[in-house]
């Protein structure tokens, strides 16, 4: 049994530093099998999913040993392999889209594609709101909504929604003017 200080490791460093590479590849290739949704756009379920992930892995990361140098051991190298994995992405665009994947068209001319809606495990509900929170009324003024590759969820409004917005806020500050 090892004996914790604040400084005393209870496992070595180079097993601490092998265990935090190990769940990081865990959870990149985890998420990217769970899908885009986990990573941007969150309702309370994966808010849950992404809290309980950190607690069950945090001891895989930390082994017995709770001393302050293992944690910043630990820490340090998530941030070294997440800068590996970003700089490597950026390098080689093929390994990029393995393991970002591709955007997803969720909506275009004015119809829903309800085949990539259920790939990806949104609802038409989902889609309304999204559009909705972007400033879309309906799905009427949107023309298309894209799921990122990122997760975040983009979505662009017909050209003649925006110009009459537009319109409307040059309207609303001549009366403003007008008025003083």
């Amino acid at each position: 049994m090892c004996h914790e200080t604040l400084t005393h490791l209870c496992v070595p460093a180079g097993e601490k530093i092998l265990r935090t590479v190990l769940v990081y590849g865990f959870l990149v290739i985890g998420f990217r099998l769970a899908g885009k949704r986990e990573l941007g756009q969150f309702n309370s379920f994966d808010l849950i999913v992404l809290i309980t992930i950190a607690n069950a892995l945090q001891n895989a990361i930390i082994g017995p040993d709770n001393s302050l140098s293992g944690g910043l051991i630990g820490g340090a190298t998530l941030l070294v392999v997440n800068y590996l994995v970003v700089m490597l992405c950026y390098r080689y665009p093929a390994l990029d889209r393995l393991l970002e994947g591709k955007e997803v068209v969720l909506f275009e001319n004015g119809r829903i594609d309800n085949k990539a809606c259920e790939r990806e495990l949104i609802t038409h509900e989902e889609l309304l709101t999204v559009a909705r929170s972007q400033g879309a009324r309906n799905l009427e003024e949107v023309d298309k909504i894209v799921l990122e590759r990122n997760g975040n969820v983009s979505v662009l409004l017909t050209e003649d929604v925006t110009l009459k917005r537009i319109l409307e806020e040059i309207r609303d500050l001549k009366r403003a003017v007008g008025s003083h």
